[in-house]
C-alpha cells in the first residue's frame, strides 16, 4: 500500500478496532490491533493506547516506554505524559509522577486537564499536602465542573481540615 492517506484511513480504523476490543476486555486483541495501525501509520494516540492496553494487564513498565514514544512523535499530546504520571502514582512513585502530570496540565493538545489536576491532587492527598491537594481538586473543577471525583475529593480534604 503506496498511498499514504490509504495507510492513515486504514490505521485509523484498526485503532477504532483495537479500542473496540479493549473496551470490552479484550486485551491481546487490542494489542495486536494497536501495533498494526502502529506499523501502518505510527501515531502518539496508537502508543498511547496501546500502553494503556499494557497497564490493564499490569505491565506499566511497558506502558511507560510506549507513552514516550508517543511523547517523542507529538510532544504537545497531553494523554502519554498523565498516563505516565498516573502509572507512577500506580507503582508509589508519587513524587515521579508530579513532573509528568503537571506536564499533561499545560500541555497544549490535551483536552482533559482536569484529570492531570485529579491525579495531582491525588499525589498531595497521601502526601498530607492538603492545601496543595485542595488546590488541584479545584482547578480541576475550574476545567470540568461535572468533574464527580475532584467534586467527592475536594469535600473530603476540606472535611480533614478539621
Amino acid at each position: 500500500m503506496d498511498n499514504p492517506r490509504q495507510r492513515a484511513d486504514e490505521a485509523r480504523e484498526l485503532f477504532r478496532q483495537a479500542y473496540r476490543a479493549q473496551m470490552r476486555g479484550d486485551l491481546e486483541q487490542a494489542v495486536e490491533l494497536y501495533t498494526a495501525s502502529i506499523k501502518l501509520d505510527p501515531t502518539a494516540e496508537a502508543y498511547t493506547f496501546r500502553g494503556w492496553a499494557y497497564s490493564f494487564q499490569g505491565d506499566y513498565a511497558r506502558a511507560i516506554e510506549e507513552c514516550q514514544r508517543a511523547i517523542e512523535l507529538d510532544p504537545e499530546f497531553g494523554n502519554p505524559y498523565n498516563d505516565i504520571g498516573a502509572y507512577l502514582i500506580e507503582q508509589g512513585r508519587l513524587l515521579e509522577a508530579v513532573p509528568w502530570l503537571e506536564k499533561a496540565a499545560s500541555s497544549p493538545r490535551y483536552a482533559s486537564p482536569y484529570f492531570a489536576r485529579f491525579n495531582l491532587g491525588r499525589i498531595y492527598e497521601r502526601l498530607r499536602r492538603l492545601g496543595q491537594a485542595e488546590d488541584q481538586y479545584a482547578q480541576a473543577l475550574t476545567s470540568n465542573p461535572r468533574y464527580e471525583p475532584a467534586q467527592r475529593a475536594i469535600k473530603r480534604v476540606r472535611a480533614n481540615w478539621n
